[in-house]
């Protein structure tokens, strides 16, 4: 059975219509990423912008078929391992105990949780949506904001200057260094590359599986509500977010990118950047390029492993 048709026939977990912004790819993420898990799911939607796909419905109804949480931003991870715990002692270790948690839930207020959970070994998948900020509430930046990018609280000026000052946290390596069975990165640019990881991190048994996903935030970024995709789909093919796995730090590329476009290919459409001037650019671009290298190297060595 293709992907396709494993979408096409297996039955939606989420509330039927769109309640997130219109064009907005991580309702689509969260809906594929729901119909591949299917309904012998738990999972936790903390604070932001799924949290109104997920988990609100209607008529006091869940916005889910599933059972499903709205934990604190910065205890997601920790309260899953404790559902995991509880399915355990009563034999139930078939249940798919899931995180849908954006990056502020993630790379910034919940890392000790999912860290803590990481090295515990506590068997929940741990999916992260990450749209660089806290959009939810207006847009704030996150430790995985990119660099120079406008947020409403890192301004720019009339001159153009101003921006976040920091470069983006590498966070899936971050999470490949905790020595965890499966970690990836996702696009929904990539359907099938996606459902492919999301069934391998099913499959774990023994410790944390992690995926981080990359979304771009239409209405944050400032891009056009029908070129959402074509956003994501230009992130990878820069190289700016890559497709890699990692299996106890072995690591693979599974979308090689021979010919990358240029970075400003794919920023020049995010409203965010357009007060960046040829150094910024040429800065982003030597990142991306260094990222990717260190990727290959690691790679590498683990082939060589």
């Amino acid at each position: 059975m293709t992907v396709m048709e494993k979408l096409a026939f297996k039955e939606d977990m989420i509330s039927p219509g769109i309640s997130a912004c219109i064009g907005c790819n991580v309702e689509l993420t969260l809906r594929t990423v729901m119909k591949i898990l299917g309904p012998n799911t738990v999972f936790a939607v903390p604070p932001g912008c799924m949290g109104g796909v997920g988990v609100v419905g209607w008529n006091k109804q869940s916005g889910a078929k599933p059972p499903v949480f709205f934990p604190l931003l910065d205890n997601t991870a920790s309260m899953l391992a404790g559902i995991r715990l509880g399915y355990n002692a009563q034999g139930r270790t078939d249940i798919n105990v899931v995180a849908f948690a954006g990056d502020g839930a993630t790379v910034d207020a919940g890392f000790q949780a999912l860290s803590g959970a990481a090295e515990r070994g506590d068997r929940i998948l741990y999916i992260c949506y990450d749209n660089e900020g806290y959009m939810n509430t207006g847009y704030q930046r996150s430790s995985s904001t990119s660099k120079w990018a406008w947020t409403s609280t890192t301004p720019v000026n009339a001159s153009g200057g101003g921006g976040k000052r920091q470069h983006k946290k590498d966070f899936p390596v971050i999470m490949a260094m905790h020595d965890i069975p499966y970690m990836a990165t996702a696009s929904p640019a990539y359907i099938p590359d996606l459902v492919a990881k999301v069934e391998k991190a099913m499959s774990v048994t023994e410790g944390l599986a992690y995926i981080h996903i990359y979304n771009p935030c239409l209405t944050g970024w400032g891009i056009p509500s029908d070129q959402s995709i074509e956003a994501a789909r230009k992130a990878v093919q820069s190289r700016y977010f890559p497709l890699f796995e990692s299996s106890r730090r072995k690591i693979r590329i599974t979308r090689k990118v021979k010919e990358p476009i240029p970075v400003k290919a794919y920023i020049q459409a995010s409203k965010k950047f357009r007060h960046l001037d040829d150094e910024q650019i040429q800065e982003l671009q030597e990142l991306t390029d260094e990222r990717y290298r260190f990727l290959e190297a690691m790679e590498q060595v683990s082939q060589e492993g």
